[in-house]
């Protein structure tokens, strides 16, 4: 036998040797288990990942849900806000309207009253002008008796007159 075959022979023998002690002593048995363990462990994990997985896509849905109402609310919000704006708008253009109707009436009921007075006042001094004209007059042309007659007589019918 040459150097290479009993080399060849002696590796053969260890490789016996050591397959033996690894069947003697479990040593498959073990990796088997070590390989099942792990794959139990990433099984494990990849099943909470998955529920994590599902519960998060529940939050996202309920969180969209939650956007959703919280934006038809605002919505809803605004909308009322607009019409309570158009409401108080409206409102206040009627009461300024109704405002410058009571003081254009005012104005107006002021007006006619100091024409009346203007006219009431013009009356009562050309009254009291032609009176003293008149008295003027016929104190120049008649005597006192037959003046003060003639005077109470003028003053009774300008005041029939103006009554």
């Amino acid at each position: 036998m040459d150097a290479t075959s009993l080399a060849t022979l002696w590796a053969t023998i260890a490789l016996i040797i050591f397959l033996g002690a690894v069947i003697y002593l479990r040593v498959p048995g073990m990796l088997a288990k070590s390989l099942d363990a792990r794959a139990a462990k990433i099984s494990s994990e990849l099943e909470e990942a998955r529920r994590l997985r599902e519960e998060a896509q529940q939050l996202l849905r309920q969180y969209q849900q939650k956007r959703k109402e919280a934006e038809k609310e605002a919505a809803d919000i605004v909308a009322a806000a607009k019409r309570e704006a158009d409401l108080l708008a409206s409102e206040a253009a009627k009461k300024t309207e109704d405002y410058v109707a009571r003081r254009t009436a005012l104005a107006e009921q002021k007006i006619s009253q100091a024409e009346r007075e203007a006219v009431s006042e013009v009356r009562a001094t050309a009254v009291d002008i032609a009176v003293e004209a008149a008295r003027t007059l016929l104190a120049a042309k008649v005597d006192v008796k037959t003046g003060a007659d003639l005077f109470k007589s003028a003053l009774n019918d300008v005041k029939a007159k103006l009554n």
